[in-house]
């Protein structure tokens, strides 16, 4: 009995040997190929969290030296973001935060290149509008008035596409182009919700125009009916 059973493990570790020599290799690579997958990701969660880590506290920085309207400050915290964490949203915000705070104090130069690496760099569309709609008001104030336009030619958020179309609005009102004004102001009007303040100040500069507002308030509901099936 003993030598049958002998037998029988010795065929169970052919086959074993077998199936090694055969598929040993295979497995081996995907057990290295998995274990190596899941390291490089608790690896990458790792790094992610100690990327966050430290850009909160360097956009700590460029907040403290905002408050305290120190421009040098501002850059310097701001231009080291760019570089060490440049791809985060803090770098995003920062962006934005320093341009604030150099526009206040007078340096223009500054608040446009930051605006403009926000607006380029941005992962977050709603980032990238803000920073495209406010270097757009900088521009406007220099007088430079296509740059402006190119600021507010490309594609915007839809939450952002009524905004756009004021201040394309105000841009060729400046240039007194007046048709191509009252089409950007009505677009902005009829893209912002009738309850809101802005909505009226849009109206105020359509009124000023010589537009019926009224009218365009009682052809959007005709308009809506009309395009339903």
């Amino acid at each position: 009995m003993a030598k049958h059973l002998d037998l029988e493990e010795q065929e169970q570790l052919a086959d074993i040997k077998h199936f090694w020599n055969e598929y040993g290799n295979l497995i081996t690579w995907v057990m290295i190929a998995v274990l190596g997958a899941i390291a490089a990701w608790n690896g990458w969660q790792y790094w992610e969290r100690t990327q966050s880590t430290q850009a909160a506290t360097m956009y700590d920085e460029v907040e403290r030296a905002a408050q305290a309207g120190d421009t040098t400050r501002v850059e310097r915290a701001f231009s080291d973001m760019k570089d060490k964490f440049g791809r985060t949203t803090y770098a995003e915000q920062a962006g934005l935060l320093a341009a604030k705070t150099l526009q206040e104090k007078g340096n223009m130069d500054g608040a446009k290149a930051a605006l403009a690496w926000v607006a380029d760099k941005a992962s977050d569309e709603g980032y990238q509008a803000v920073a495209h709609l406010r270097l757009a008001g900088i521009l406007v104030q220099a007088k430079a008035y296509d740059d402006a336009l190119k600021q507010l030619s490309g594609p915007f958020p839809k939450e952002f596409e009524a905004l756009a179309a004021d201040r394309r609005g105000d841009v060729y009102k400046l240039q007194g182009k007046k048709p191509q004004a009252q089409a950007e102001y009505t677009q902005a009007y009829k893209g912002l919700d009738e309850n809101t303040e802005y909505r009226r100040l849009v109206e105020v500069k359509l009124t000023a125009l010589g537009v019926d507002t009224k009218q365009l308030a009682a052809a959007a509901p005709a308009a809506a009916g009309a395009a339903k099936p």
